[in-house]
């Protein structure tokens, strides 16, 4: 299995009340089949809304620090630490998170 298969998702509350979602997988992209692609992106949305994506130095079998990441930005997020923007999360994404 890899984040081709199982991208890594889970929401999270933001202090505020907004609910985001977060997601660590492939990279979309329609001119290129799936199963070529290794970009593993940090994605946020919320209310339909796409707030930010940011490419990681992950790879498509990096599934346990996907996850690691995953799991570290829902909890600055929640926590207020993290705002939900591409500024806030590159530099979580720029680099292999603890698993």
């Amino acid at each position: 299995m890899s984040l081709r298969a199982q991208p890594a998702e889970q929401t999270a509350t933001l202090p505020d009340g907004r609910v985001v979602a977060v997601r660590v997988g492939i990279a979309d992209d329609s001119y290129i089949p799936k199963r070529e692609l290794d970009t593993v992106v940090l994605e946020l949305a919320a209310d339909g809304e796409h707030l930010a994506a940011v490419t990681t130095v992950l790879d498509a079998g990096d599934e346990r620090e996907a996850r690691a990441l995953l799991r570290e930005v829902v909890s600055g997020l929640e926590s207020g630490d993290l705002e939900p923007t591409a500024a806030a999360i590159e530099p979580l994404a720029d680099r292999i998170a603890a698993t």
